[in-house]
């Protein structure tokens, strides 16, 4: 069953675009795990949400996972409340949750000529 876990970071001052640049250049080779994303949730504030296979692929990747984090960690600041400088939380996903039928994605006619637009800028 599918899994995902959530970290919470606070980023000291003028370390913000180091941190995001550590995550970016990082390519995790963590088995059973699909993909994630950082999101700035507010000043200095982040959460890192990250979605694997299953639960024991999240187990088995700690180890790794704590290694990345030593090496950001001078970055991080003290989240308070005996927490030290990550909150996560981890676990299996019990419900998926479906958009409204109105919220329709764009029709691909539209998406392709966006490409097109985009590309042409690049060049």
């Amino acid at each position: 069953m599918t899994a995902f876990n959530v970290v919470r970071f606070r980023v000291k001052p003028g370390q913000e675009q180091r941190f995001i640049d550590a995550h970016r250049k990082a390519r995790p080779a963590f088995k059973g795990y699909i993909g994630g994303s950082l999101v700035r949730t507010g000043d200095h504030a982040y959460c890192l949400v990250a979605e694997w296979r299953n639960f024991k692929s999240i187990v088995a990747a700690r180890p790794q996972m704590i290694e990345i984090l030593d090496g950001i960690r001078e970055m991080l600041e003290d989240l308070g409340s005996g927490l030290g400088v990550t909150d996560p939380v981890s676990g299996e996903v019990v419900a998926r949750l479906a958009a409204a039928k109105g919220a329709k994605k764009r029709p691909a006619r539209a998406r392709r000529k966006t490409r097109r637009v985009t590309s042409r800028r690049k060049r």
